[in-house]
């Protein structure tokens, strides 16, 4: 189940060559210096902004993490740069900017390690990968047990990763306190702490980051770009294959075409006639007033339904559950955030008067299994990689380099191959309900 991550590029083969054989600029500390000496006025703009050509070879929709990753590994991995990744908004301004950053692969079933472990090995190396800092900071994952049954079902989950090779540890609530030093571990309080699992290479890295170092490479291997285009309508056939796609600026022809648009998936599947197992929920997260350094972790839990970590700026960047009804709101409703304030004054007492500044939501794809959909589509030259639901960041570089082999080569390989839609047909589900650290 275990894939090669694709090689970091050598510094002597940066800077990659754009469509006009001209060299994106390599970020380094000389181009730093040299920039420094003429005020810093001769910074190129990070990728291109080009008008839509009449047709392209492959189209991505979405130009969020997995929409750019997939278009970046569609040129560099499999040399086909006429691609075009249109985005009825902003680069990034979906759930790319509005998640809550954590990096981890401690996840329960076979195929499921698969696809988050070969993420999780990537993130590594992004930051060279991509000549961009994406911010990787690999700061640990606590996942904490407060009842006999999550010491059990947590343990599950140890044992099942080290059998696929995953780093996961237990600790005990003193080792906790070790790893967190502002975690109540009182015997007497209301969510006791049992224990914990630690996924040591667990951690954060920049959401925005990520975006704008995949738009870059990709922009500078020759894929365009197309920001406030909207998809209008699929276009297909009379055999009922894809040959394009309407859009806010013009018609563009395709054969091939990836949907990759998170919570608005069923909607843009519905244009091709392609009814998904997805129900779109309001995730919602929010953030504390800068503090100096007091969360050296990522502490998630179940039990309370609430996860936390700091970001470099000083905020505690808190995750809270879904909302219980279906949305395409990215404002969420208040009970849960005061739910998940009272779960975090729980565990954290010492925060019961850091003041919040701001709270948000995301739309995101929910599956019956709670695993992501990576799939061929009964339209002919139509892709879908959707279903991440609370879990799709974390996944961004193995999520891009799997689905651009699947576009590329029009079958899945060993990672992707689980994750097909058929598997709601045949009911060889991958139930990873219990996975994340918040209420699905």
């Amino acid at each position: 189940m275990c894939a090669t991550a694709p090689r970091a590029l050598h510094w002597a083969e940066w800077p990659p060559r754009g469509p006009e054989g001209k060299p994106s600029l390599r970020y380094s500390l000389l181009s730093l210096f040299q920039q420094a000496l003429t005020g810093h006025q001769g910074w190129p703009e990070q990728w291109r902004h080009p008008e839509p050509k009449a047709a392209y070879d492959v189209v991505i929709v979405g130009a969020g993490g997995h929409g750019l990753a997939t278009a970046y590994y569609l040129a560099k991995e499999h040399g086909i740069t006429n691609v075009a990744v249109i985005e009825k908004g902003w680069l990034g301004g979906g759930n790319t900017g509005r998640n809550t950053t954590v990096v981890r692969s401690n996840y329960l079933w076979e195929a499921s390690e698969g696809i988050y472990g070969h993420a999780h090995r990537m993130w590594e190396t992004l930051s060279e990968e991509l000549n961009y800092n994406v911010m990787y900071s690999p700061r640990g994952y606590l996942m904490l047990a407060h009842s006999a049954h999550e010491v059990q079902n947590f343990k599950r989950h140890l044992y099942a990763n080290r059998l696929a090779g995953i780093q996961n540890e237990w600790v005990t609530p003193e080792q906790a306190q070790e790893v967190c030093p502002i975690l109540n571990i009182d015997r007497n309080a209301r969510y006791p702490v049992h224990g914990g699992v630690l996924q040591r290479r667990g951690g954060t890295a920049r959401h925005d980051a990520v975006a704008w170092g995949y738009a870059r490479a990709a922009s500078a291997r020759g894929v365009d770009i197309l920001q406030n285009c909207e998809v209008k309508a699929i276009l297909r056939d009379a055999s009922g294959a894809v040959t394009g796609v309407e859009t806010t600026r013009g018609t563009i022809a395709t054969k091939k075409m990836g949907v990759v648009v998170a919570g608005s998936t069923s909607h843009v599947m519905g244009m091709a006639g392609v009814r998904m197992p997805l129900e779109s929920v309001t995730l919602q997260a929010l953030v504390s007033e800068p503090l100096k350094p007091i969360m050296p972790v990522v502490c998630a839990s179940n039990a309370v339904h609430a996860y936390m970590s700091q970001s470099d700026k000083g905020e505690l960047v808190i995750g809270a559950g879904a909302d219980s009804y279906n949305s395409y709101s990215q404002a969420g409703g208040l009970p849960v955030v005061q739910a998940t304030l009272e779960a975090i004054i729980e565990l954290f007492p010492i925060l019961s008067r850091v003041k919040m500044l701001r709270n948000w939501g995301g739309i995101v794809d929910m599956t019956p299994d709670r695993s992501p959909i990576l799939s061929k589509t009964p339209v002919p030259g139509l892709f879908v990689n959707c279903g991440w639901g609370t879990g799709g960041f974390k996944a961004t570089p193995g999520s891009g380099h799997v689905f651009a082999d699947l576009l590329a080569t029009g079958e899945p390989n060993a990672i992707a191959a689980p994750f097909a839609l058929d598997r709601f047909r045949t009911g060889a589900l991958i139930n990873e309900a219990t996975a994340a650290a918040v209420v699905h």
